[in-house]
């Protein structure tokens, strides 16, 4: 468990607070480069790290993220024209660019020197991987750009998409760093059930070893179990600091490796927006089929998101689970792997109380993440650098394999899987 001061520390992460400062050292998904589809297309509202920001493409194609609010009289910039590359206020008409400096204020005398005065906070921003990033931190300190392996395959190949959670962003990371629930939430009553999510899923709860190894960009860790015979199998996941976790699905997928994986990224403090990858990193791209069947899997099929990526299924309905499918078809009753997901984490309230926690043995890696979180903050109050700003997690794979009893999966990972399927990605 945490301390009262700890839990505090690691779950608040606003302007001023010190996990805020970690944060934006690292560069942050805030939006999907598909909703600014265009030059001087609509403008789009942001809540990220706890500040309110608009997201607009220019008349040029360069996307600009700034504050909301006009500095003349706090009128939303989201109501903003976006013309001949800037963003103007419909209140009075002051114009900004991408960089947040008011380049027109129609309402002053042509003389005036008023407008080089004002510049709204504005942030550097990249695009890669159909996502849009931004860096946040002092400027001095940008870290190299996020190439992840799944940003460097080919769009056809890969599917973005983001929802918003209703409960603080640690509890939704935790719930993505945990492995062995699958085994328990995840898996049906019945293998015919239609149920969304849940058709041929059915996993048995297993005792199962964690093995927890920390890298330079966070930890690998590896989901142990036994299997009759000679062999046993090993799930291998990542998490990249500060909201980054992979998780394998590779002998489900074909023997594929498959790019799985979340990133967790603070709205404020009750609320996260989680951006959702799946990708193939085999020669086939993924099939329209195959994109709407994995998103029916997880629940995010048609009806179930609204326009603001809001989940249909939240608190205030229950999540509307089912009882008489609980009962007799899937353990939870609720549709949806990430469904199952979100409600389990937001049940826990909009901040859980750490302190009332009693973590077991499958909780190593839970554990260790909240240490390396803790270890960052007292990092950057040191003026130093926390882990995971270099680019060694630029060849993290989650993946899964049958390995021979005695074989260490640590030393197999680092001296024959990684340098093959990492070799085969990099060569397609």
């Amino acid at each position: 468990m945490l301390s009262k001061e700890e839990n505090i520390l690691v779950t608040r992460t606003g302007p001023g607070t010190i996990l805020g400062q970690v944060m934006r050292r690292y560069w942050v998904p805030v939006a999907l480069a598909h909703e600014l589809p265009e030059p001087d297309c609509p403008p789009i509202q942001l809540k990220v790290l706890g500040e309110s920001l608009v997201a607009f493409r220019d008349t040029e194609g360069r996307i600009g993220l700034v504050q909301e609010f006009c500095p003349h009289r706090r009128a939303s910039l989201f109501l903003g024209r976006n013309e001949e590359n800037g963003l103007r206020c419909v209140y009075h008409g002051w114009k900004y660019d991408v960089t947040g400096q008011c380049v027109d204020m129609p309402t002053e005398p042509p003389e005036s020197t008023f407008k080089q005065r004002i510049r709204l906070t504005s942030y550097p921003t990249l695009e890669l991987g159909d996502v849009i990033w931004a860096y946040m931190g002092p400027p001095d300190k940008r870290p190299p750009e996020p190439k992840f392996l799944w940003t460097q395959i080919p769009a056809s190949h890969r599917h973005i998409t983001r929802t918003r959670q209703e409960c603080n962003w640690l509890q939704a990371l935790e719930g993505g760093i945990d492995s062995i629930h699958a085994s328990i939430m995840h898996r049906v009553l019945t293998p015919n059930t239609p149920k969304a999510g849940t058709r041929g899923f059915i996993i048995e709860a297993l005792p199962t070893r964690e093995d927890v190894y920390l890298t330079d960009y966070g930890l690998c860790y590896g989901s142990v179990r036994p299997l009759p015979g000679d062999q046993y199998y090993v799930r291998i996941y990542h998490y990249v600091m500060p909201f980054h976790t992979f998780f394998p699905f590779q002998i489900r997928g074909g023997n594929v490796p498959m790019a799985h994986g979340h990133m967790f990224v603070p709205m404020d403090d009750e609320h996260c927006m989680v951006f959702n990858l799946i990708g193939r990193y085999g020669a086939d791209p993924l099939t329209a089929a195959e994109r709407e069947r994995m998103e029916w899997e997880r629940g995010r099929g048609p009806g179930e998101i609204t326009a603001d990526f809001r989940k249909v299924r939240r608190p205030e309905n229950h999540w509307l689970v089912d009882r008489q499918a609980q009962k007799t078809e899937t353990f939870t009753g609720i549709e949806g792997i990430n469904n199952q997901d979100h409600a389990i984490q937001e049940s826990m309230g909009p901040i859980v109380d750490r302190t009332q926690e009693h973590l077991g043995s499958t909780d190593k890696a839970i554990i260790a993440a909240r240490r390396l979180l803790l270890e960052a903050i007292k990092t950057v109050e040191a003026g130093g650098h926390p882990r995971g700003l270099d680019t060694s997690y630029y060849r993290a794979l989650a993946t899964e394999h049958l390995l021979p009893n005695g074989a260490d999966w640590w030393e197999t990972l680092q001296r024959e899987i990684y340098p093959a399927e990492v070799a085969a990605i990099a060569a397609r």
